[in-house]
């Protein structure tokens, strides 16, 4: 147990049973544990939130115990899931020693992390991963995978990263080992932003899957992403068949006898049993009119996956000044509405990405139609001024809408953040900028997007939320939308439906955070009388199976229940709608 939280930042802990090694090279792992008490260090101890020691416990109750499983925290964004984790990994260090954890994350937010975890530190324990040092060759990798396994030390791995060195099936010799020790060496397995590896299908989560250690751990703020199968597919990740267990199977072929499942048969083979399963659960949170049958799901759900999933909505957000969720439908202009018809040449993905441009300014259809390496061309600033300076921005109603916005933000001294999944919108946006107010990118202007350097995304997220002549930051909604804090930032623009809503909340989450210190206004932009309008909806409905599973209190409730609430601007506690510029483009109005 910890003894002290005093500045030597020493720890006692206890002898343990080391009945099981593996050798790797010259170094040894020690697999079985001791199963021993974990406590909370004194220091953080003074700082951690009741959602958070109780998120602590459940660690131990799964990790700490004679027979091990994994498990999911899925803690609201913001809500200190980080922190939490960070407590719990040095706790396990301060009594196993000899435990190896290894910590696989999106690239971009490893440096997050070592910020956070030196933070917290009440040792110093050596943290490693291959980004920092540039160890790009397998060679100078294994180096750094034999210190990590050397010494008490944590060590961070990108997703894709990590999958190559799993999926390697050379001859090298230094590939070979490094695959061996990420497979046998961890003790501890933490999985942030764990909806990443949803896909069963996938190199990644086939790659996961083969670690060998049953402490494993998916962190997540969105755990329900598309459909229910990739929630049970995260269950078999962390409780490998987890539906057909002895505890779990009863309880899951219960279910199974309460669904409409039309005509079909309950099939005994597991495999063909999770799928079945998930697609009866989840047409029946979706369609099924008959809320009896859907209470009786959920409430099997529940029990399900009680002691598995620790599931937290959020309630620490509400200390922050407050939320605003609007979805702003947008009147198109004429020459947008001559274009949309040319949209139903192409098949969707195509028809999306034409579309997201076309809403933003008709200028860009042309350019969005390209394909994507003549796009990549394209895509550069005299290419885009180009455009801009032939432009009527009133012709694009959703560049209008932001240009107004941005205005409005800039003048009462608040900052912006526009989210989109294309960079097209983005591009565009930017350049309007620079050619209308003379702004700068890298003074007022910032963007992050996939391809931003993790120096360049650590820089561009420091000068936008400090600097005083910030106004604007762009962001790619995928590679922008995780782990990282942007407070600076009090108006949120999202310039295009993500038929994945929990993207979108992701994004949200970035500025509606501890932190923050003004009431944050979101505009979730929506092309009025346009195929964008059907994707609101099924994103909107989406929200709503998330909801049933995760947030029902048992009361009775009705498609209602997740419906938008219509608002007039007169009444909509936004004093930047009410202005006549920001009138005139809205058709409708509506809060979640």
């Amino acid at each position: 147990m910890f003894t002290s939280c005093q500045a030597s930042r020493s720890r006692s802990y206890f002898k343990e049973t080391r009945s099981s090694e593996i050798v790797l090279g010259n170094v040894t792992v020690y697999e079985d544990l001791t199963a021993l008490d974990v406590a909370i260090h004194p220091r953080h101890a003074q700082h951690i939130r009741p959602h958070q020691l109780e998120g602590f416990h459940f660690l131990v109750k799964n990790l700490v115990c004679d027979k091990p499983g994994g498990c999911i925290l899925a803690h609201a964004a913001g809500s200190g899931k980080t922190f939490m984790i960070i407590c719990f990994i040095q706790s396990f260090l301060a009594k196993h020693p000899s435990a190896r954890p290894l910590v696989v994350l999106p690239k971009g937010i490893v440096g997050t992390w070592k910020r956070e975890f030196q933070r917290w530190q009440v040792e110093d324990i050596p943290l490693y991963d291959f980004y920092s040092v540039n160890a790009t060759k397998r060679e100078d990798q294994l180096k750094i995978l034999y210190s990590w396994q050397s010494n008490m030390s944590i060590l961070f791995l990108g997703y894709e990263q990590f999958s190559k060195i799993i999926c390697f099936n050379g001859d090298e010799i230094a590939g070979a080992a490094c695959r061996d020790m990420l497979l046998m060496a961890p003790n501890l397995l933490i999985m942030d932003e764990g909806h990443t590896p949803r896909n069963k299908e996938t190199n990644l989560q086939d790659s996961l899957s083969q670690v060998q250690t049953p402490r494993k751990v998916v962190m997540s703020g969105t755990l329900f992403q598309n459909h229910v199968k990739e929630v049970v597919s995260i269950l078999n990740l962390v409780r490998p068949k987890f539906l057909n267990t002895g505890s779990t199977r009863p309880i899951a072929r219960r279910s199974m006898s309460q669904v409409a499942i039309s005509g079909k048969k309950i099939p005994k083979d597991p495999r063909k049993f999770d799928k079945v399963f998930a697609e009866s659960v989840e047409e029946t949170l979706l369609h099924d009119v008959n809320f009896t049958r859907k209470k009786h799901v959920i409430r099997s759900l529940r029990e399900l996956t009680e002691g598995v999933i620790h599931y937290y909505k959020g309630d620490i957000l509400h200390e922050l000044p407050g939320l605003i969720d609007f979805s702003v439908f947008l009147k198109l202009s004429p020459m947008q509405k001559e274009s949309i018809q040319k949209l139903e040449a192409y098949e969707y993905l195509k028809s999306s990405a034409v579309g997201t441009a076309l809403y933003v300014h008709p200028c860009l259809f042309e350019m969005s139609e390209a394909g994507a390496a003549d796009r990549a061309k394209n895509l550069t600033d005299a290419t885009v001024d180009t455009l801009v300076e032939s432009v009527q921005l009133s012709d694009g109603v959703k560049a209008n809408f932001f240009i107004n916005i941005l205005k409005l933000a800039s003048s009462a001294g608040e900052k912006l953040l526009a989210f989109s999944q294309h960079i097209l919108p983005m591009k565009f946006l930017e350049r309007l900028l620079v050619n209308m107010f003379g702004w700068r990118v890298g003074k007022e202007i910032f963007a992050i997007t996939g391809d931003t350097s993790a120096a360049d995304r650590e820089l561009a997220m420091d000068k936008f939320n400090n600097s005083a002549d910030s106004k604007v930051l762009f962001g790619s909604i995928k590679a922008c939308g995780e782990g990282i804090s942007l407070v600076g930032a009090s108006r949120v623009v999202i310039l295009d439906v993500h038929l994945n809503p929990s993207v979108t909340r992701q994004a949200i989450g970035r500025a509606f955070r501890p932190g923050q210190k003004k009431k944050v206004f979101v505009y979730r932009l929506v092309a009025a009388d346009s195929p964008e309008e059907n994707f609101h909806e099924i994103a909107l409905r989406k929200e709503g199976i998330a909801k049933l599973m995760f947030e029902w209190n048992g009361r009775q409730c009705t498609a209602e229940n997740f419906e938008l609430n219509r608002v007039y601007i007169s009444n909509c506690q936004d004093e930047f709608l009410h202005n006549n510029a920001m009138r005139w483009d809205i058709k409708a109005l509506y809060t979640r």
